[in-house]
């Protein structure tokens, strides 16, 4: 009897065993923000984000590249590095701009629309399938009666919160 409790401990083991193997060795790091993320990818670089656009806000590109960097080091868990990191950002502000968009029957805006597009190259050192060059978009519509200065700040915050979700979703998550 003693045997064959022996023989199925053993057996147990092995299962166990190969298991973690298999779990350990074929592993993929996925995180709750849908990010996949080869387990090779250690680190992560963001160049300064320079500001191209004809019309310039002081502040935007330090608000995109710290944006990205603290989305990536809050989503991933990989490490900032000034420069080289296996995955690599760079872009620039291309555009931002504020047009009218549409007129009422007296031929007057209704309301105008700001845009802000971001240009950003990711360059994914340990797969270059991932690497991309691509522009991101993002607008919002806001009535002619509201002056632009009094809610350029927060136009800003939204706008520029959804490029980075855009360009994070784009650099690490495979869906």
């Amino acid at each position: 009897m003693s045997q064959i409790a022996n023989r199925k401990s053993q057996i147990i083991l092995f299962i166990i065993n190969c298991s973690l193997l298999i779990a350990l060795g074929c592993s993929i790091k996925y995180t709750f923000t849908g990010a996949s993320i080869s387990p090779d990818v250690r680190s992560f670089s963001v160049a300064y984000v320079q500001n191209n656009a004809a019309v310039k806000n002081a502040a935007l590109s330090d608000i995109i590249t710290e944006g990205l960097k603290d989305r990536m080091r809050s989503s991933t868990g990989l490490s900032l590095v000034s420069a080289n990191g296996d995955l690599q950002f760079e872009g620039a502000i291309t555009d931002y701009t504020t047009t009218f968009q549409g007129v009422t029957a007296s031929q007057v805006a209704a309301q105008y629309r700001f845009t802000i597009s971001v240009r950003m190259s990711f360059t994914n050192t340990k797969d270059e399938t991932k690497n991309f060059n691509k522009t991101f978009t993002q607008f919002r519509d806001y009535p002619v009666t509201e002056s632009f200065a009094s809610i350029e700040d927060a136009l800003i915050r939204q706008i520029t919160e959804e490029i980075i979700d855009e360009i994070f979703m784009n650099a690490v998550a495979n869906w």
